[in-house]
Formats: C-alpha cells, sequence, structure tokens
C-alpha cells in the first residue's frame, strides 16, 4: 500500500462527494469520529453529516492545492493534510482553507475518518 496513493484517492473522493453530496460522507465516518469545522467540536457520524449538510450554502467546489500523508502509529492509520481553496456560488473570491484527516484501517480494508479538524485561512 502507497499511503500517498491512499491519501490522494480518499482526497479526491471526499472533496467530489463533498461538492456534489454532502450527506453521502457519512459512510466516511464512524461514532467514535470527531470533527472540529472552525473550533466547533462534533462527534460521531451522523452528528457530523448534520453539520456539513446545515452550512449556509448548496453548492461549493473545491480546488485542492497541497496534499500531505504521513503513517501515523501502529495500527496502519494515516494523517492527511490538504491546502486548497473553495468556490462558493455567487461569491467572486474563493475562500482559503485547511484541512486535516486522521484516517484510520477498517478491518475490511478501507479506511474511515477518526478526526477530521478545517479551518478557513484569512488573509
Amino acid at each position: 500500500m502507497d499511503p500517498d496513493a491512499v491519501a490522494k484517492a480518499f482526497v479526491e473522493h471526499y472533496y467530489r462527494t463533498f461538492d456534489s453530496s454532502r450527506a453521502a460522507l457519512g459512510g466516511l465516518y464512524q461514532d467514535a469520529s470527531m470533527l472540529t469545522f472552525e473550533g466547533d467540536k462534533i462527534q460521531g457520524a451522523a452528528a457530523i453529516v448534520a453539520k456539513l449538510s446545515s452550512l449556509p450554502f448548496q453548492q461549493c467546489a473545491h480546488a485542492i492545492a497541497t496534499v500531505d500523508c504521513q503513517p501515523s502509529g501502529p495500527s496502519g492509520g494515516m494523517l492527511v493534510f490538504v491546502s486548497g481553496s473553495l468556490q462558493l456560488v455567487g461569491e467572486q473570491h474563493p475562500l482559503k482553507f485547511s484541512q486535516m484527516f486522521h484516517l484510520m484501517p477498517t478491518p475490511q480494508g478501507s479506511f474511515y475518518v477518526l478526526n477530521d479538524i478545517f479551518r478557513l485561512n484569512y488573509a
């Protein structure tokens, strides 16, 4: 398993799903998962999907600038750090963001998001 390839595939899947159907992101999280979104802490797959679905915009488009990945611990997890921008419909300028995912392996051979931290980067 190439961690960089896994991270790249995860990031492409996550943001494609976020941009088209945020409710479908629920399968990437579990009850122990935690999202910190602009300082607000949300735990559990259902609560995380509820938070993401309640954001005050219906459509956006992410443009990924960087994806950095490191192995995390003996259990086969990995840290994925993403930077980029997101364009909201009706807004002239894209918003810069950073997001960190702590991915953990599942018994089925895939990964789930244990931790997710999102911040807008204001100039």
